[in-house]
């Protein structure tokens, strides 16, 4: 579990993703599409992208432990949810409408992030809706193509972006001191062990 503090004053933390998510992931997504994608995309192609009447929730729990994903609360109440496979590949990241800029986007692709460096990822790729480019691009993700699927018969707009991670080894030199056990779990949070290279 990863506790994150927010701009706001109640802490985001992040947690692997379980069984009991299942209804409260679907129901995040529903509304960030629903409400928040509204904005960019037309009812027709709303619904053709929501389907709310077929989420099944053993497929989606299904796919969703598949694809390594992780789950944001605030003060307990489920929030928004991310995931990134051993690719690199970010299927899904969405923030329920009422915690919207609050911080908690930015906790959950920091989370993937971390997790994609430690396992040695060397770049983050994601279908971007148009809604969510700003956020990516403010997250060093750029945009490789424009794409235009076709869901239940109706073309839909997003982005296939890029974020390079490691372009090669990095070797570390000398020490790092810390003088709390925070500032030792940060380390220990952010920065994967690694051989000592002598």
């Amino acid at each position: 579990m990863k506790l994150n503090k927010s701009t706001d004053t109640h802490p985001v933390v992040i947690r692997p993703y379980g069984q009991a998510d299942a209804a409260n992931t679907v129901a995040i997504f529903l509304a960030a599409v629903t409400e928040t994608a509204a904005a960019d995309y037309s009812p027709e192609q709303i619904q053709a992208w929501a389907r709310p009447g077929a989420r099944d929730l053993s497929t989606w729990h299904a796919s969703m432990l598949e694809r390594n994903s992780y789950v944001a609360t605030v003060d307990g109440a489920p929030a928004g949810f991310s995931d990134v496979n051993s690719a690199g590949y970010i299927d899904m990241l969405f923030v329920t409408p009422q915690f919207q800029r609050r911080g908690v986007a930015r906790q959950l692709i920091r989370h993937v992030e971390t997790h994609a460096r430690s396992v040695q990822v060397t770049e983050l790729t994601a279908d971007v809706s148009i809604t969510a480019r700003p956020f990516f691009e403010r997250h060093g993700f750029t945009v490789e193509a424009e794409q235009h699927p076709v869901r239940g018969g109706v073309p839909l707009t997003n982005y296939t972006m890029k974020k390079k991670l490691l372009d090669s080894a990095v070797c570390l030199n000398g020490q790092l001191a810390c003088h709390t056990q925070d500032q030792a779990k940060t380390v220990r949070d952010y920065l994967p062990p690694h051989p000592d290279p002598r």
